[in-house]
């Protein structure tokens, strides 16, 4: 059955997420990351700007197939489609079409009211699916 955690109160999106990632790289995990299509490139570029020795392969979605194929973590607006990943990151506001087809979902939610009331219809979505979230409540994490 998937598995589906809830980081809450992230403050810096864009930084808790490299993090999260290069840590799953290090560990040998492939990963598709769900983002709206205008914040592809945010996340692009800040993986690529990470401290030098700490660089995350990472391909977008409409790279060449090679590129796709070799690369460990997917950025796109789709959690449809071919690239075998075991985890799915969502990043975005939509609710995964596919969750069912990952080993674990990990929803990003900010400290935002608005994104906070994403994450509860995002947790009602999953509930009624049959499965069984989990929350971890980052607000008292030095440097999130």
């Amino acid at each position: 059955m998937t598995e589906v955690a809830f980081h809450l109160n992230v403050g810096d999106r864009s930084a808790y997420v490299c993090r999260l990632l290069r840590k799953a790289y290090l560990k040998g995990v492939r990963l598709r990351v769900l983002v709206e299509s205008h914040d592809i490139d945010g996340i692009d570029r800040a993986l690529w700007l990470l401290a030098p020795g700490e660089f995350v392969p990472h391909a977008r979605e409409g790279d060449p197939p090679p590129v796709v194929a070799r690369s460990p973590i997917l950025i796109t607006d789709s959690d449809v489609g071919e690239f075998p990943a075991e985890v799915l990151v969502n990043l975005s506001t939509a609710l995964p079409q596919t969750p069912p087809r990952f080993q674990r979902v990990i929803e990003i939610v900010g400290s935002g009211t608005d994104d906070k009331q994403m994450a509860r219809e995002r947790w009602k979505y999953y509930k009624s699916a049959g499965l069984e979230p989990q929350a971890h409540d980052l607000s008292d994490t030095p440097g999130l």
